[in-house]
C-alpha cells in the first residue's frame, strides 16, 4: 500500500509551501488505477539527497525520500514519485537480475534503470516528465531491456556516467542500496514486482471492462467470501444480515476511501474489504461479524450529534468485547480495539469516558485506519433489495431479532447478555420525545390531591336541604409550588420553528399537570426575564427577543437566585447545543435539543431530542 508519512517533518511549525504541492502529487498517484496499488512509503525529508538539484531517491525497501523544497508542480511530483516506485517494482535491486559486473559499476546500472523507467512513463503518458525523451539522446538504442542499456552505456560513456535521467544530483544515484542487492531464499519473491504484475492485470481488465460497458462479475474464492458464506450456514444470528450485504473486494475503492482493512456502509448495504491486508479466513470472520453488528445495531443512526469518530471507537470496543466472548473467528493482529476493563459497558458509557480522556483515544486505529471510522452512512439511507414499505432500520432490527430467536432455539452457542439486551431494545419501537418529556413532567409534578372546603358549599341535596355539604378544590399553597423555569436559547442558530415546537409541547404538558404559571427567560448574549406566564399563553403570544450570541449561564443564575422562584422548582433548557461548555445548573433540570445535535459537555440532567 502506498503511504504518505507526514509526521517526520514539522510538528508545531507552519506547513512549508512546497509541502502541500508534494501532497498533491502523491494524491495524483493514489488516484491512478496502476500506481495506487503499488507498495511504497513516501517521506518528505531529504535523506541521501545532498547534491545540487536533488529531488528524490528510493531504497531497496520501497522508501522514497523527497526534498519538498524542489520547485516542482503537482504533476511533476507525481512523475517523480512514480519513477521511484517503479525501480523496486521492476526488480532493479534484485540480485538475480543485476549484471555480474554491478559491484564495479553501480552508477552505470542506475542510469540504465533510470532510462528504462523514463521511457516506460513516457510510453504510458503519466505525469509531467522532468527530463527529455532518452530516445532523442540514444536513437539507435532499444530501450526494452535494462541489461542491454547497461552494456551500451558501459561501452559508450564509461564507468562514471552523469545521472542525467535520475532524480538525484548529476553525480549521485537515485537508487540507494545497490551495494547490497536483495537475495531471495526459500521460494521468496519480490513483493513489489508481484503487486506491479497484479496492478497491470487489474488496470488492463478495468480498461477492457470500461470499453465494453460491463463489469467483471466472476465469483472469486477468497478468504473474505469464504468467511461471508460461513455466516449463512453456521451462524444464524448474523445470517440474515450476511445474506443482504454485498462484499466489495476492490483495491481501488479501498485506496480511494483510505480503508486499510474493512468498512461498512449500512445505507448502501455494502461492506468494503481490502484484500491486500493478508488476513486469514478466521480473521475475516471476526472482521465481517464486526461490520455486520455495526449495521445491525444501527450505530450509524445512534450517533445523536456526538463526534462520529469517537462514537465509532466506543462502538468498536463494545462489539469486539462481544465477539471475543462469543469466540467468533480469530482476533486480527491489527486494527483491533479491545480492552478488558471496558467489559459490560455500553457504547454510550464508553463514549462518555472517551470524552474525558480525549487526547488518548484520538490516536486509536479502527479497521479502517488511524483517525478514521469504519462506519459509513447518512441520514437518508436507501437499500437495494428490500420490499416496499420496509425501512432500512426496520430491516436491520428484524434480521437481528429473528436471528437471535433462531440462534437461541437451536442452541447454536453463547451470546453475551449485553448483546441480547441491545437487540431486544432495538426490537422495540423508539419512544417519541413527547412521551419522554411527559414522563419527566410526571416525575416533577405528581397529581394534586383535592381537599374538602366549605368556602363554596356544593348544591344541597333535595332530600336533606338543611345539611351543608363541602366541595373539593386545590389548596393555594399546592398551586404556588407547581411551577418550573424555562431557559430558551434565542441565538441566531435557533430557528423559530424549533422554539415554537418546544414551547407548544411545554404549554400542553403544563396545562395537563395543573401548572398555573411558567417562568420564562430568553438568553442570547444577555438574559431577558419574561416573568411568569400562564401555560396557554407561552406558545402563541410570547415574542422572542435577542438573536445574538449564545450564553445561557446568566439565565440559569437569574432563575436560581430569584426570590420568587421556588427553591425546588425544576429548570428546562431549550437549546440547539451550541452553547458554552461549562454551563452549571445546581437544581433539577433537563435539556430539550433538536434531534442530531449534542451538548458540548456531559449533562447531569436528562436530555430530550425533538424531531
Amino acid at each position: 500500500m502506498l503511504t504518505f508519512h507526514n509526521k517526520y517533518y514539522y510538528s508545531n511549525q507552519q506547513e512549508p509551501a512546497g509541502y502541500s504541492v508534494l501532497q498533491q502529487g502523491a494524491r495524483i498517484l493514489l488516484d491512478h488505477p496502476l500506481f495506487c496499488q503499488l507498495d511504497g512509503d513516501i517521506y518528505p525529508r531529504a535523506s541521501h539527497l545532498n547534491g545540487r538539484g536533488s529531488i528524490a531517491c528510493v531504497t531497496s525497501g520501497g522508501q522514497i525520500y523527497t526534498d519538498y523544497n524542489a520547485r516542482l508542480t503537482a504533476e511533476e511530483w507525481a512523475y517523480a514519485l512514480a519513477h521511484c516506485l517503479l525501480h523496486p517494482a521492476f526488480g532493479h535491486f534484485d540480485s538475480d537480475k543485476l549484471p555480474q559486473t554491478l559491484e564495479y559499476f553501480p552508477a552505470v546500472w542506475n542510469k540504465a534503470c533510470d532510462i528504462y523507467v523514463t521511457r516506460f512513463l513516457m510510453d504510458i503518458g503519466f505525469g509531467c516528465p522532468l527530463v527529455l525523451d532518452p530516445a532523442s539522446a540514444y536513437p539507435k538504442l532499444r530501450m526494452n531491456d535494462e541489461a542491454r542499456i547497461y552494456e551500451y552505456l558501459l561501452t559508450e560513456e564509461g564507468t562514471e556516467p552523469r545521472q542525467t535521467y535520475g532524480l538525484n544530483s548529476a553525480d549521485n544515484c537515485d537508487m540507494i542500496g545497490l551495494n547490497h542487492p536483495i537475495v531471495y531464499k526459500n521460494h521468496e519473491t519480490n513483493s513489489f514486482a508481484a503487486k506491479f504484475s497484479y496492478a497491470i492485470t487489474h488496470s488492463v481488465k478495468e480498461a477492457v471492462s470500461t470499453a465494453g460497458e460491463h463489469k467483471w462479475t466472476e465469483k472469486r474464492d477468497t478468504p473474505v467470501t469464504k468467511a461471508a458464506e460461513w455466516f449463512l450456514s453456521h451462524f444464524p444470528l448474523l445470517g440474515g444480515l450476511a445474506a443482504s450485504f454485498k462484499i466489495i473486494e476492490d483495491v481501488d475503492i479501498c485506496h480511494r476511501y483510505e480503508i486499510q482493512i474493512a468498512a461498512v456502509d449500512a445505507s448502501l448495504g455494502e461492506i468494503y474489504a481490502n484484500p491486500t491486508c493478508g488476513f486469514t479466513e478466521e480473521e475475516w470472520k471476526f472482521v465481517l461479524a464486526h461490520e455486520y453488528l455495526h449495521a445491525g445495531l444501527c450505530h450509524h443512526k445512534r450517533c445523536q450529534g456526538r463526534d462520529s469518530y469517537l462514537w465509532n471507537v466506543a462502538c468498536d470496543y463494545v462489539i469486539n468485547d462481544w465477539l471475543h466472548e462469543m469466540q467468533i473467528g480469530t482476533m486480527p493482529r491489527e486494527g483491533l480495539l479491545y480492552d478488558k476493563t471496558l467489559h459490560g459497558l455500553s457504547a454510550e458509557a464508553i463514549y462518555d469516558r472517551i470524552v474525558r480522556e480525549l487526547r488518548k483515544y484520538k490516536k486509536l486505529k479502527t479497521f479502517r485506519g488511524y483517525g478514521k471510522g469504519d462506519i459509513f452512512g447518512n441520514n437518508s439511507p436507501h437499500f437495494e433489495g428490500l420490499d416496499k414499505g420496509i425501512s432500512l432500520d426496520d430491516f436491520f432490527r428484524n434480521s437481528l431479532r429473528e436471528g437471535l430467536d433462531f440462534h437461541i432455539i437451536k442452541g447454536r452457542g453463547l451470546i453475551p447478555a449485553g448483546l441480547i439486551e441491545e437487540i431486544r431494545a432495538l426490537s422495540m419501537p423508539p419512544i417519541p420525545w413527547e412521551a419522554e418529556l411527559a414522563e419527566w413532567f410526571d416525575a416533577q409534578f405528581p397529581p394534586l390531591g383535592k381537599h374538602r372546603t366549605y368556602a363554596r358549599p356544593s348544591r344541597r341535596q333535595g332530600a336533606t336541604p338543611d345539611i351543608p355539604r363541602p366541595s373539593y378544590a386545590f389548596q393555594e399553597r399546592d398551586l404556588t409550588s407547581r411551577t418550573f423555569g424555562v431557559v430558551i436559547d434565542t441565538s441566531g442558530s435557533m430557528s423559530t420553528q424549533q422554539i415554537g415546537l418546544a414551547l407548544g409541547a411545554i404549554a400542553s404538558y403544563a396545562v395537563s399537570k395543573d401548572v398555573p404559571y411558567v417562568r420564562l427567560i430568553f438568553c442570547d448574549a444577555a438574559a431577558t426575564d419574561a416573568g411568569y406566564l400562564p401555560p396557554e399563553e407561552i406558545a402563541g403570544r410570547v415574542e422572542v427577543t435577542g438573536r445574538g450570541g449564545t450564553v445561557l449561564q446568566p439565565g440559569v443564575d437569574a432563575l436560581e437566585k430569584a426570590k420568587d422562584f421556588p427553591a425546588n422548582g425544576p429548570i428546562l433548557v431549550i437549546t440547539d447545543g451550541y452553547i458554552e461548555s461549562d454551563l452549571k445548573i445546581k437544581r433539577e433540570h433537563a435539556f430539550l435539543l433538536p434531534k442530531g445535535n449534542r451538548l458540548p459537555f456531559v449533562p447531569k440532567g436528562k436530555v430530550f431530542y425533538m424531531k
